[in-house]
């Protein structure tokens, strides 16, 4: 079965109805349906709440951030053994660490896909399935 790895921009891409939004609602359709599944790393979901909270506040960003939960939506904690392997991948591949736990998530098998807005991923394609939302 497919696994999506989202990472923030998708997610926020998403949120703000920007372009892609309309792919990431599709992926968490087919997840809901369960013909497919997703995730997210920890630090990317942290990411995004961080966001959220500086544009809507505490209150109003949390609501935001609970409401993606319904979709199925997986968010992984950052084992010792990932948090290692993604700081190999930042200092071997020179791409930010939260980016690092995202491409190890999707790294994880032929199944998994991450699916990103952020074409600095473009220099570790190499490494995983990648899909990349258009560009705004």
């Amino acid at each position: 079965m497919t696994v999506f790895v989202l990472d923030s921009s998708s997610v926020l891409r998403y949120i703000d109805n920007e372009a892609g939004a309309d792919r990431v609602n599709a992926i968490f359709k087919a997840c809901v349906r369960h013909q497919a599944k997703m995730c997210i790393p920890a630090l990317q979901w942290g990411e995004i709440a961080g966001e959220l909270r500086k544009r809507l506040g505490a209150l109003a960003g949390r609501r935001a951030l609970e409401s993606l939960l319904p979709f199925e939506l997986d968010v992984v904690s950052a084992s010792a053994e990932r948090a290692v392997h993604a700081a190999a991948l930042r200092v071997d591949r020179k791409i930010p660490y939260a980016d690092a736990f995202g491409l190890n998530l999707a790294m994880d098998s032929a199944e998994h896909i991450l699916v990103t807005a952020d074409y600095d991923f473009k220099e570790v394609a190499d490494l995983a399935r990648i899909e990349f939302l258009p560009a705004k």
